[in-house]
């Protein structure tokens, strides 16, 4: 089976359209790293470092040092699709990533899109 087109993809290659997405709702890039950083465990350094090496999706979850495990009480619908029916795991993750930053754009209070 042939692997979907993302996971080949840089995760710098998108990013900035994460953060395109947040700052045109008025939301800003470190809040976009923030989330970023929740859901993956990555420090900022790591982050950028990351960023730097243009890591495709699939090893940039792959080499994520610490999955948030409240990343399961993600919902929702995303392309169609809701999250917590996806049952390729890397899709998941990429798709958990998308309904945060979507979720960021839509207003919702940090404290909620990080599930605290």
């Amino acid at each position: 089976m042939t692997k979907h087109k993302i996971y080949t993809m840089s995760f710098a290659s998108v990013y900035p359209h994460y953060v395109t997405k947040a700052e045109r709702k008025g939301r800003t890039k470190s809040e976009v790293d923030q989330i970023i950083r929740w859901l993956t465990g990555y420090s900022q350094e790591e982050l950028e470092a990351q960023l730097e090496k243009k890591t495709d999706f699939e090893t940039f979850f792959a080499e994520a040092s610490q999955m948030n495990p409240s990343r399961t009480l993600i919902k929702g619908v995303i392309c169609g699709v809701r999250v917590e029916d996806i049952e390729e795991q890397t899709m998941q993750e990429i798709r958990y990533l998308d309904k945060l930053i979507d979720e960021l754009a839509k207003g919702k209070a940090m404290e909620k899109i990080l599930r605290a």
